[in-house]
């Protein structure tokens, strides 16, 4: 599904270049879950946003479903993105001027679900994520928990062939955490593609294999 091949990232600072990622070489195979943990600073968040299409290597190649990214032209790229992949954000990126019915709703209005199936679609997320609730208050208008949740449930509903998910349980309690690794682990038997950056030893535990990086190389204990 995913083939990284000498992927790098940099930025200049000055006449000087800083390395975010150096020579990262990874296959992720459809159906895997995958865990990538690593110090601050180690390169997760960049990885994964590359990964994600929300940022380019400065070299390598990057292929998504036998497609290769950097050769296609930005509308391919941004349509292979929403066709394919859900995004759970650490700083959650919900659309402030949207409810959250209206946050979990806009996936699918690029699947062009027609209004009935999404309202029914919707309705049961809400439902799973028990926060039937709130469908009509806007993110400013909720916790930093209650918006993490919103984040993950519109990156489920159009079922993607592939979620990144940054820290996704950073900011729910224990047991909320635990109600979403086990969502995941459940959509990930189904034959959802997960990738997920954590510092949890016992969330990263629910992948199938860790990705652990370095100073933005990966390691190889």
């Amino acid at each position: 599904m995913i083939h990284l091949e000498k992927i790098y990232k940099w930025v200049n600072n000055g006449s000087n270049r800083v390395f975010l990622l150096k020579d990262i070489n990874l296959d992720i195979q459809q159906g895997e879950f995958v865990s990538i943990m690593g110090p601050s600073g180690s390169g997760k968040s960049t990885l994964l946003n590359i990964l994600g299409m929300l940022d380019e290597a400065s070299e390598g190649n990057y292929q998504f479903l036998e497609q290769d990214v950097y050769q296609l032209k930005e509308k391919q790229r941004s349509q292979l993105f929403k066709e394919n992949i859900g995004f759970v954000f650490q700083a959650y990126h919900l659309i402030d001027e949207l409810t959250v019915y209206e946050n979990i709703e806009t996936p699918l209005l690029y699947h062009n679900v027609k209004q009935s199936d999404r309202q029914a679609i919707v309705a049961d997320i809400l439902d799973q994520f028990n926060i039937v609730g709130k469908k009509d208050l806007f993110p400013a208008q909720l916790s930093g928990g209650q918006q993490q949740l919103v984040g993950v449930a519109r990156a489920l509903v159009a079922k993607p062939k592939l979620l990144l998910a940054d820290e996704p349980t950073g900011n729910l309690n224990s047991k909320q955490g635990e109600q979403i690794m086990e969502l995941f682990l459940e959509l990930n038997k189904q034959g959802m593609t997960i990738i997920q950056v954590t510092h949890s030893e016992k969330n990263a535990a629910y992948g199938h294999r860790i990705v652990e990086l370095l100073d933005g190389r990966i390691d190889k204990k």
